[in-house]
């Protein structure tokens, strides 16, 4: 309360209008202590007692607003002593009614409120208040006095019994606001869910809500309360769905909506239906049952929308669904057996029909109405399979059966999905033998569709326990082998894949004894010897090796097969090795690709885990070093193996094994791993008899093909998870740091500083990894000192740069103190000559993914919206850094702001553009490609979520963009064109006069000679005719209707 002020004094202060902050002085008064509630209305005593409403009711809005903010603060004495007073305020004048309502929403929140006020209360307001006369906000304090009623005094309520239900039916009938209208269905709902005595009022509390069904508003522009279509939608289907009881009157609402002509309404109706069917029964459903279905199946066959036709299928499962809930009485007709006869009856002579025009809708509703239980799925597909068995074998065109069988795919997958006890037959067991010889023809069609629709449902009926015999599976691998090794087409090929996959986790001996022998005879015969084959579409010789590859690492799904294709692939990968690198360096990386393949198979599973460790990565450790230490005579060609992607697919088998979460495998194979590199310890390699030692860090008597190694180590060490612990760190450390500084080899030095990175990442924090790090950085500044004419030195910073690029990404995504100075670091180096431009393009490695190492599929320490951490830290620097930086190295800064920039998500982007729009405008005229491709990227999206900023800007962007689309790269003048024609969502006030220029200047790229460019230009520069068009209609629009004299 105000110094020296007293109640009395402030009462009369607001009263009388001079001060409407006495009431926050008054309120901070009571919780101090130094007044109460009461005495406030002693004070008011006289105004309380005018004759003149309007000053009544400045005394209540005094008295309401003091205990808006002082509620639970009072006593109980004080509460009642209010509640009465407010109750009798009720029948005064409707001027002060607003201001009684807003006293009573604040005795509602209070915890003290006597027994038995609450039901006073609300009789009181639904006696002596027409609620709907009041304006929005006084209605919402009703509403929010029931439901804080609601909250805190149930059982009061449940006292009045259909008395409350009918009082608030009264408050809520004719009420439009959206806000209130949340408020009220929440009401409603909780009477429902509460168990609220409805009593005779269940048809009325349906029609007081049910009358804003289906929902139709549109929110205003730029509205404050954020109140959506969607968001009313769902929370009125809430309260109609909430209690069968409504089924008598909900169930014919739906189906008349059902009938109208908008698609929102029958979209609404739909998911409604779909909605109370989880609450709904027989008892409930029916009566309806026949007209349910009738306008289900009428959406389905005739509506053009597809969203109609997912929720009319939708409804269509979940009355399946709800019927197959229901308890079957022994004398009671079965409702499910009934409906379900309805629907076979409807839809099973569509799919006999020659023209086939219903064939897919009406396979769509049975699929829904099997979807719904096992019996529901055994009555329907017990019917349809033998009907369409005969009318696959009665067509003869292969479109036809290519139809047939995918919906006999469908319904078979469908009786996956029931698990069914042990004595119970599977319902496709009766028609395997029909549906196997079905399939096996398909197989072998000539129709490319049939033939891979065959394919992916052989893997569906194969994926089935128990259902086909060992002769049949052995039948199937074959038809794979076949369609592996033989079939030209690769779409065929891919489903063949896929079905093997399926079907070799389920059944692997026959993949043992059938496709495993096929594949690995076909990698050991040379591809110039196989034959082509009669067709001219059958695989050359190379396909079939590739195929084969790929396949045995597709079928690697069972450990027992495992076990026969790694060693496959790993012979194939040796044999490579004895070949020429150039013409073996795809197959080789393919291997590997499909050993990585292996590799994730084995996530989770402890015994393939096992044997990768174990086995495969000291295999391709052996190899590899093998090929390293063989290639370094001149007079042994080097092998494929020296090959740097196929080192780099190697690490990624190396990488995707110690990726896993079996520490304990890695823990005692890494040990093995490190000892190899830092100490030459062959032991653990199956190959270990070599013709010179293995060591990688003794430069620079170690050559290029050992080196270039630490790429394996790499791919081991920075995959670990974090749980484990890499021996002998800090040597790997200082050795990996040596390498980085004197190595003349780039994938080398890279290698060594993406290690080194990988490991620094997950080093826990303490005084030993800053030690760690100050050493490194002082080695690192040695080695950026630049020394004019030095040419061996502007190698050796080049090495050093690299280096520090890849550990600034290492602790910017930890979040790393010292990565705000490294940072600052690369930026000194964007005005470097030798460097500058280097650096520049490393701020896009520092912002986007890597591949093989800091991310998290190699448990790298990646920290929640590293991105725009960095973008805050740093692109003011970058801007100050552009403004003061010379000419020739401006484009530096901008080619770094722009990766930044094009790395942000849109929103936060979107915040920023104002003050770095001028700036990105600025990159446009850059001469380099990279800073065009990247600024482009950033102004898109911008372009259509942010046209009031970018209209201020539309002279010079248009003649930046159209200068653009002459650009030398493809590249830059298919996005420069994307841009121009993303202008056209500006206002059309701001693009209409640049209408004419544009259009003529889009002419010229539209004949350029590339025919990406050419189609941009046409799709932009149509668009930009047509805004002409669009802004007459608008003009028309807005034009008055004709007078009868005008007409006349």
């Amino acid at each position: 309360m105000a110094a020296g002020g007293s109640v009395a004094a402030l009462v009369e202060d607001f009263v009388s209008g001079q001060q409407d902050g006495a009431a926050k002085d008054l309120a901070t008064g009571v919780v101090d202590g130094k007044c109460t509630a009461l005495e406030i209305v002693e004070a008011l005593g006289t105004c309380l007692t005018n004759s003149e409403p309007r000053t009544r009711g400045r005394g209540v809005q005094l008295l309401s607003q003091v205990l808006l903010l002082t509620y639970s603060s009072l006593n109980q004495k004080e509460v009642e002593v209010l509640a009465v007073f407010y109750i009798d305020r009720l029948k005064d004048h409707h001027l002060i009614t607003p201001h009684v309502l807003h006293g009573l929403k604040a005795l509602s929140m209070s915890s003290v409120l006597p027994e038995g006020l609450a039901v006073v209360i609300l009789k009181a307001l639904f006696q002596e208040v027409h609620v709907q006369s009041l304006l929005q906000s006084d209605r919402h304090s009703v509403y929010s006095i029931i439901t804080n009623f609601m909250d805190t005094r149930e059982q009061e309520l449940k006292g009045l019994a259909a008395d409350f239900t009918f009082g608030f039916i009264q408050a809520m009938d004719g009420e439009k606001d959206p806000r209130n209208l949340l408020m009220a269905f929440q009401i409603s709902r909780d009477f429902i869910t509460n168990n609220y005595e409805l009593g005779t009022f269940v048809e009325e509390l349906f029609e007081v809500t049910s009358c804003y069904f289906p929902i139709d508003f549109t929110p205003p522009p730029n509205d404050p309360h954020g109140i959506s279509q969607e968001e009313l939608v769902l929370s009125l289907r809430s309260v109609l769905t909430a209690t069968p009881r409504f089924a008598e009157f909900l169930l014919p609402l739906l189906i008349e909506k059902l009938d109208s002509d908008v698609q929102s309404a029958k979209v609404d109706s739909l998911q409604t239906l779909t909605a109370c069917c989880k609450e709904y029964r027989k008892k409930e459903l029916k009566e309806f049952l026949p007209a349910l279905w009738h306008s289900i199946r009428r959406e389905v066959f005739q509506t053009a929308s597809e969203k109609i036709e997912t929720e009319g299928l939708a409804a269509l499962q979940a009355l399946s669904t709800g019927l197959s809930k229901s308890v079957i009485d022994s004398d009671a007709e079965d409702s499910l057996d009934t409906f379900l006869n309805n629907v076979l009856q409807d839809c099973k002579h569509h799919l006999c029909e020659p023209d086939m025009k219903l064939v897919w809708p009406s396979a769509k509703l049975l699929q829904a109405a099997a979807s719904a239980s096992s019996r529901a799925c055994s009555k329907i597909t017990g019917c349809i399979f033998p009907l369409l068995l005969e009318q696959f074998n009665k067509h003869k065109q292969s479109s036809q059966r290519w139809t047939i069988l995918g919906i006999l795919k469908v319904f078979i997958k469908l009786t996956h999905k029931w698990d069914r006890d042990e004595e119970d037959e599977n319902p496709l067991c009766a028609f395997k033998d029909q549906l196997c010889i079905l399939v096996f023809s398909a197989l072998t069609d000539s129709s490319v569709q049939l033939q891979t629709v065959g394919a992916s449902t052989l893997a569906v009926l194969g994926s089935q326990q128990g259902l086909l015999s060992p002769s049949d599976i052995e039948l199937t691998v074959e038809h794979l082998n076949r369609l592996i090794l033989q079939e030209g087409d690769p779409q065929v090929c891919a489903a063949a894949f896929e079905a093997s996959t399926t079907i070799s986790a389920i059944h692997p001996s026959a993949f043992i004894s059938k496709m495993v022998p096929a594949l690995t005879q076909e990698l050991s015969t040379e591809p110039m010897e196989v034959k082509a084959g009669d067709g001219p579409s059958a695989p050359t010789g190379n396909t079939l090796h590739q195929r084969s590859i790929q396949a045995l690492a597709a079928i690697s799904t069972h450990p027992s097969i495992m076990r026969r294709t790694v060693p496959a692939l790993l012979q194939h990968l040796t044999d490579l090795q004895k070949g020429s690198a150039g013409t073996e360096r795809k197959v080789a990386v393919l291997t590997c690709r499909s050993l990585q393949l292996v590799a994730e198979h084995c996530q989770g599973a402890g015994e393939s885990s096992q044997y990768f460790h174990q086995l495969v990565v000291p295999c391709l450790l052996g190899l590899a070093v093998q090929a390293a230490v063989q290639g370094c005579g001149s007079e042994v060609p080097l092998g494929v193996l020296c090959e740097e992607s196929v080192i780099a697919a190697l690490g990624a088998v190396i990488s995707t094994a110690y990726g896993h979460r079996h520490t304990e495998l890695a823990s005692r194979t890494i040990s093995q791993v490190v000892a190899l590199y830092l100490d030459g310890d062959v032991s653990f390699l199956p190959e270990n008899n070599l013709p010179r030692k293995f060591q990688p860090f003794q430069p620079p008597d170690s050559p290029w093909p050992q080196t270039q190694l630490i790429a394996l180590l790499q791919a081991a060490v920075c995959s670990l998870p974090k749980t484990v612990v890499v021996p002998q760190q800090e040597s790997l450390l200082t050795h990996l740091m040596e390498l980085c500084c004197t190595s003349s080899h780039q994938f080398t030095y890279t290698s060594a500083a993406k290690c080194i990175a990988g490991l620094i990442n997950k080093y826990p924090a303490g005084e030993q990894l800053d030690s760690i790090l100050q050493d490194l950085l002082k080695k690192m500044d040695r080695g950026l000192q630049t020394n004019a004419g030095d040419c061996s030195q502007s190698a050796s910073r080049t090495r050093i740069f690299t280096l520090l690029l890849w550990l600034t990404k290492a602790l910017v995504l930890r979040y790393h103190p010292l990565s705000a100075t490294l940072t600052d670091k690369l930026m000194q180096l964007l005005t470097d000559p030798a460097l500058g431009t280097e650096a520049a393009s490393g701020f896009a490695l520092l912002v986007s993914d890597s591949a093989d190492v800091l991310n998290k599929a190699t448990h790298a320490d990646v920290r929640i919206m590293y991105r725009q951490r960095f973008f805050t830290e740093n692109v003011p620097k970058l801007v100050q850094g552009f403004h003061s930086a010379s000419q020739d190295n401006k484009s530096n800064y901008l080619k770094a702001l722009s990766h930044v920039l094009n790395s942000l998500p849109k929103q936060v982007l979107m915040t920023e553009l104002p003050s770095l729009l001028i700036l990105l405008l600025e990159a446009l005229s850059c001469s380099d490609e990279v800073v065009q491709l990247s600024t482009l990227g950033c102004l898109h999206p911008l372009l259509l979520d942010a046209p009031q900023i970018m209209s201020l800007h539309i002279e010079t962007l248009v003649n930046k963009l159209l200068d653009l689309t002459s650009s030398p790269a493809m590249k830059v003048r298919i996005a420069s064109l994307q841009c121009m024609h993303a202008l056209t969502k500006l206002p059309p006030h701001v693009i209409l006069p640049l209408k004419a220029r544009v259009i003529q200047a889009l002419a010229k790229p539209l004949d350029d000679r590339k025919r990406l460019v050419r189609k941009e230009a046409v799709a932009a520069r149509g668009e930009w005719f047509s805004r002409q068009s669009l802004a007459q209609q608008d003009r028309q629009a807005r034009a008055p209707f004709p007078t009868e004299k005008s007409q006349l």
